[in-house]
C-alpha cells in the first residue's frame, strides 16, 4: 500500500547491529537504510538469476540512492547497480493532499535524489494523485520536462483506468524498462469480477509498462493470463510488472496466518493506521525476508513463476518508521 512521505526529514545514520527486537522507540543501533538496501539487492539477485532481464523498481524511499541518505552525499553504487528504476509517489500533486500541488521544496527534495537515480541511467517512474484536467497536464509536463514518465492517478485507492489514452501514447515494442514512455499504476482490481474482464480491461489501453498486484480475489494470474496482458491495443508489446510491499504484511495476503490475528511473530510491528490489514515489519528479519524471496514458495517466486517482467517493491521507505 502507498504511504504519503513523511516530511522533509533530518536522518540519522546508525551502525549496524543484530538487535531484532527494535520498535523505533529505543537505542538499538542500526542501519536502516542499510538494512533496506541489502534487502532489495538480496530480492533483485534472486529474480536476476532466473530472469536477467527482470526490472526491479523500488517506490519511494529515494534517500537510499545516495550512501549517507543525504542530499549530495556520493551514490550508494551497489543498490543502484541492483535496480532497474526508481518509482516516485506525489512528486508534483498529491504531497498534501491529492489534486493539490507538492510544496517546491519537497519536490526540489525529491528532485536531487531522484535525479542521482537518473543520471546513474535508471528509470525514474512518477505517480501523482491529481484529476483536474490543468493538474493533469501540468504534472505530465513537469514530468516530461525533469526525463521522467509518469502517470496521473485520479483515485489513490489505483482502481480505475483513466478514459484518456496514456501520455506519450505509441504503439512501440516495448521489451525493457528504458524503452518505456508512460506507465500505469494500476493494482486494485476491485471493479473486475473475473480475471478475463480484468485482462480485457487492460488489453484495450496502450500503455507501455503495466503495474498491477499478482492476485485478483486471491487467485494468481497464470503466465498463459500475464502474456495476453502484454499486448497492447494498438498491437505493441509491453512490460508488465507486479507489485509487491516489502515494509509492511499485508492481512490479506496469503502468507498472513490466522493465529496472527491474535499473536502476532515479534517482527511484526504496529499497524498502518492509513491503511488498516497493513503492519509494519522489520524487513530485516530473516523470517520475513524469507516470505518475500529466496524459497521456493516465497511471494518472489510467484511472480517470476507468473512470467512478470519485474517487481514494483513498495514502503521502501519503512526504514522511516524505526529510525
Amino acid at each position: 500500500m502507498k504511504t504519503f512521505l513523511s516530511g522533509l526529514l533530518l536522518l540519522v545514520l546508525a551502525g549496524c547491529g543484530s538487535d531484532d527486537s527494535g520498535n523505533g522507540n529505543n537505542n538499538e543501533s542500526r542501519d536502516y537504510k542499510q538494512d533496506m538496501r541489502d534487502f532489495v539487492i538480496g530480492i533483485s539477485q534472486a529474480a536476476k538469476a532466473v530472469n536477467p532481464n527482470f526490472a526491479v523498481i523500488p517506490q519511494n524511499g529515494i534517500e537510499l540512492v545516495t550512501l549517507t541518505g543525504e542530499q549530495g552525499g556520493a551514490p550508494a553504487t551497489a543498490y543502484l547497480n541492483a535496480i532497474d528504476g526508481n518509482g516516485q509517489e506525489d512528486l508534483f500533486y498529491g504531497y498534501d493532499d491529492d489534486n493539490v500541488a507538492t510544496p517546491a521544496g519537497a519536490t526540489s527534495y525529491l528532485r536531487s535524489f531522484l535525479d542521482v537515480s537518473k543520471n546513474a541511467g535508471k528509470k525514474i517512474l512518477v505517480t501523482d494523485y491529481c484529476w483536474s484536467a490543468a493538474k493533469v497536464a501540468d504534472s505530465y509536463t513537469k514530468n516530461e520536462n525533469a526525463g521522467y514518465i509518469s502517470y496521473a492517478a485520479e483515485d489513490r485507492n489505483l482502481a480505475l483506468i483513466p478514459d484518456s489514452a496514456p501520455h506519450n501514447e505509441n504503439a512501440g515494442v516495448i521489451t525493457s524498462l528504458a524503452q518505456a514512455k508512460n506507465h500505469i499504476f494500476f493494482i486494485n482490481p476491485e471493479n473486475f469480477n473475473t480475471k478475463q474482464q480484468f485482462i480485457n480491461a487492460v488489453r484495450a489501453t496502450n500503455y507501455d509498462v503495466v503495474i498491477m498486484d499478482l492476485f485478483l480475489d486471491d487467485g494468481a494470474f497464470t503466465a498463459a493470463e500475464v502474456e495476453q496482458l502484454r499486448y497492447k491495443s494498438n498491437g505493441g508489446r509491453r512490460l508488465v510488472i507486479c507489485y509487491m510491499s516489502i515494509g509492511e504484511a499485508e492481512d490479506y495476503r496469503y502468507y498472513w496466518q490466522n493465529s496472527w490475528d491474535s499473536n502476532r511473530p515479534s517482527w511484526i510491528a504496529a499497524e498502518n493506521p492509513d491503511w488498516p490489514g497493513n503492519y509494519k515489519v522489520k524487513y530485516w528479519n530473516a523470517e520475513w525476508q524469507a516470505l518475500i524471496y529466496g524459497q521456493s514458495d516465497s511471494y518472489l517466486t510467484k511472480i517470476t513463476d507468473a512470467g512478470f517482467d519485474g517487481v514494483y517493491l513498495d514502503i521502501i521507505d519503512a526504514f522511516e518508521y524505526f529510525e
